[in-house]
C-alpha cells in the first residue's frame, strides 16, 4: 500500500502532524507546549473542556493533545522524555 496516499482520518484531519502528548487538563497543555516551543519545535494544541457536563476531568472530559511535525517528534518525545514526574500531594 502507498503510504503517500494514506486516507486514515487521523492523516486527512492533521496532515503531518502527530500526537507527541495527551494531558487533561490546560495548564498541563501549556507546559508542554511552551517547553517544546522554547526548543523550536513548532506544536499546536487541540482539546475541549466540558466544564458545563462535570466540574473536574473524568473519561477523557477535558482532554488536550499536543500536536508536532512529524519531522520533530522524535525531537519532541525526547525532550518530554526529560520532564521530571510530577510529586506526589503530601498528605
Amino acid at each position: 500500500m502507498d503510504e503517500t496516499n494514506d486516507k486514515s482520518p487521523e492523516k486527512k484531519e492533521t496532515g503531518d502532524l502527530r500526537e507527541v502528548s495527551r494531558v487533561f487538563s490546560p495548564a498541563e497543555a501549556e507546559v508542554v507546549k511552551n517547553l517544546l516551543e522554547s526548543q523550536g519545535v513548532a506544536c499546536i494544541v487541540r482539546g475541549n473542556v466540558y466544564r458545563h457536563l462535570w466540574p473536574v476531568a473524568v473519561d477523557g472530559l477535558a482532554e488536550f493533545k499536543v500536536l508536532v511535525a512529524e519531522k520533530d517528534l522524535e525531537l519532541a518525545r525526547e525532550l518530554l522524555r526529560k520532564l521530571p514526574e510530577p510529586e506526589e500531594p503530601e498528605k
